[in-house]
Formats: C-alpha cells, sequence, structure tokens
C-alpha cells in the first residue's frame, strides 16, 4: 500500500502548510483583536451564550458577525467548487481569495476588529469547506477537537489490531494538531514585534500552499497506475 496522497489537496505538505496558519490565525484573531477566535467557532457561540445571560447586549455583534462570516465563508467555498471554471483548481481560487481577505486585514487598525475579525472568520470558512481529506481521511485544518478525536481512534485501533497503517493514521492527525499548536505559538511570538501586521505570514502560507498545488499528484498517480498495468 501507497502511504501517499493521489492528490495535492489531501497531501500532508498542504496539510501542515495550512494548519500552522490556522493556529496563528487564532492566536492572532483572540491575542490581536479582542478575544474572539477565528476559527473555533464553538468558543465565539460559547462567548456568545455567556453574554446573553450576563445581559452584556454590546457584546453580541462581537461574537456573532465572527460566526455569521465563517458560515458564509463555507458557502462561498462551495460556491466556488460548483461553478468551477476551466483553469486552476477550484481550490487555488480559495486559496488566493484567503490571502486577499487577510491581507486586507493586515492593514485594519484595532478600531476595526469586528470587520477585521469577521473576514477573518469567512477566510476560515472556506478553507474548512475546501480542504477536507488528509490522506483520505476527514480533517480539519483550523480547528483540532475532530482531528485529535480521530487520531486517539486510530491509536487505540493499532494497539488492538496492531496493523501500522492505523498508527501511520494516527501520526497523521496528530502531526497536524502539533502544527496547529505551533502556528499559535508562532502568531503569539510575531504579534510581540508585529502587532496586527502578523496576519500577513499566513497571507504567505497561504500563496505557498497555492503554489504547492501546482504540482498534478493526480496525473501523476494516473501515470503509475498506467505503467503498472503496462507492466503487468
Amino acid at each position: 500500500m501507497h502511504f501517499r496522497a493521489s492528490q495535492t489537496s489531501e497531501s500532508l505538505e498542504l496539510a501542515l502548510i495550512l494548519a500552522l496558519s490556522g493556529g496563528l490565525m487564532d492566536a492572532y484573531s483572540y491575542l490581536g483583536r479582542d478575544g474572539v477566535f477565528a476559527n473555533a467557532q464553538t468558543g465565539n457561540l460559547l462567548l456568545l451564550g455567556v453574554n446573553i445571560s450576563t445581559g452584556n447586549w454590546d457584546a453580541i455583534a462581537h461574537y456573532l458577525c465572527p460566526v455569521a462570516a465563517f458560515a458564509c465563508g463555507c458557502a462561498l467555498a462551495h460556491l466556488v467548487k460548483l461553478h468551477q471554471t476551466p483553469g486552476m483548481h477550484w481550490r487555488q481560487y480559495v486559496l488566493l481569495v484567503e490571502a486577499a481577505l487577510l491581507l486586507i486585514v493586515s492593514t485594519m487598525a484595532s478600531d476595526l476588529n469586528l470587520v477585521a475579525n469577521s473576514l477573518t472568520s469567512l477566510a476560515c470558512g472556506m478553507q474548512v469547506q475546501a480542504f477536507r481529506k488528509l490522506h483520505g481521511h476527514p480533517f480539519a485544518t483550523t480547528m483540532c477537537i475532530g482531528n485529535l478525536r480521530s487520531g486517539t481512534q486510530a491509536l487505540v485501533t493499532y494497539f488492538d489490531n496492531r496493523e501500522r497503517e492505523h498508527l501511520r493514521t494516527a501520526g497523521l492527525y496528530y502531526g497536524v494538531v502539533a502544527t496547529f499548536v505551533l502556528g499559535a505559538v508562532l502568531g503569539n511570538w510575531v504579534l510581540g514585534f508585529a502587532g496586527l501586521h502578523t496576519i500577513r505570514v499566513s497571507c504567505v502560507l497561504l500563496v505557498a500552499a497555492f503554489a504547492l498545488m501546482f504540482h498534478d499528484r493526480e496525473r501523476r498517480a494516473r501515470e503509475r497506475a498506467e505503467q503498472d498495468t503496462d507492466a503487468a
């Protein structure tokens, strides 16, 4: 069995780049933009509920707008997929839009935090919708709970049947989780000297992911399959 993704959108390299960016985006929005999560919408919904319960109505938009923007990002990415045109892969268009949104965010002052957080969540929603598989397994690049669950399940399965495929799967998931944490570390560190411009690091990472997707693994996989067929 070849333990390698057949298409770049499911490759480990791309997953790690996007997870690094995902961790940085969350650290940026939470630490630099008034305690809002760019990716972890569960956290935003929790804080929304807490503020409703305490009657802090002024804070509702603070958390509700990013949640709504995240949902819009998912919808937008799906529309790009449904109406893709010849040329680049539809996921590459998603990456370019993400990078452009985050570049705009990097120019916004702190008095525009609500708009900045909403645009960042919009970008995150697009990323979540567009990149959902790693070596054929469901995963996420902007949050960790699903990856942690799947990795733990694979690890337990390995200890039960000793099939190395499950150990490799666990390693993939835990590697993405660790990279997400590393992205948060990087984001916090860069915030110390770059301030609100820190999100530009994510722009660079997204452009790198965009460039990586020009490597056509699907075509190479077809060529290998044809070679194997001819050899047989």
